[in-house]
């Protein structure tokens, strides 16, 4: 059933148009047809080889309508700063408890990984467990930090990591099939705007190669990367 959704679907996208960022998600939209909301992402290939330092691209950005998805926070911190991300509303908050628990138990019921920096000493011991999973702390995206209430807050209320996997890809969900266009709209050009920003010096060429949309069930939708680039500076 869910493949025959599936073409359904897929014939009401034109494989050789890229379309405007408006009608791209409207599309979307219209065309998710699982019975659960849908997350929408945007995935971007951008012209960078992320086998070289200088250019790879990896942050995060607060989207200002969220996500809809309810995240799990979990904070490697002691004392004030553990009591800091209690209050800030932190899932699991803990020491060597919580690295015990991960390396032990395999457990990875959390979706962000923060910790103070004072932290790193012992999470730097599961980065084998939760670097292949992008789920390491790192200070580029935020989640090495002393600000842990702010942290906690951000990814909360709908802050995402970005970084470029093979050929330059990342993927990033904008929201769910539910939100309005106009939400869903102000999420993706925040995080093209992002990615325009943090452009690296070293890439050559055009930048934003490719940007398609879609819904966890549906197929992508192309988007034309100049037309969203250059509308989004203007939002």
């Amino acid at each position: 059933m869910a493949n025959k959704r599936y073409a359904e679907a897929k014939k009401m996208v034109d494989r050789n148009i890229q379309y405007d960022p408006e009608e791209a998600v409207e599309l979307v939209k219209k065309i998710a047809a699982a019975k659960f909301d849908e997350t929408v992402e945007v995935s971007v290939r951008l012209g960078v080889n992320p086998k070289h330092a200088d250019q790879q691209v990896r942050g995060a950005v607060v989207l200002p309508n969220g996500t809809g998805k309810e995240v799990k926070v979990l904070v490697f911190a002691k004392g004030d700063k553990a009591r800091e991300a209690e209050e800030a509303g932190a899932d699991f908050v803990g020491a060597e408890d919580m690295v015990a628990k991960i390396q032990e138990e395999g457990w990875l019921g959390f979706d962000i990984a923060i910790a103070t920096p004072d932290s790193m000493a012992m999470v730097g011991k599961l980065g084998r467990i939760l670097g292949p999973k992008g789920m390491m702390p790192n200070p580029k995206t935020g989640t090495v930090t002393f600000d842990i209430g702010k942290a906690v807050s951000d990814f909360k209320a709908g802050k995402v990591e970005y970084r470029t996997e093979k050929a330059g890809l990342i993927h990033v969900p904008i929201g769910k099939v539910s939100f309005e266009p106009e939400k869903l709209m102000e999420n993706f050009y925040t995080l093209i705007d992002t990615l325009i920003r943090v452009k690296p010096a070293a890439a050559k060429g055009q930048y934003m190669r490719s940007i398609t949309v879609s819904s966890t069930m549906g197929p992508g939708v192309k988007v034309n990367p100049q037309k969203a680039a250059l509308l989004g500076k203007t939002k």
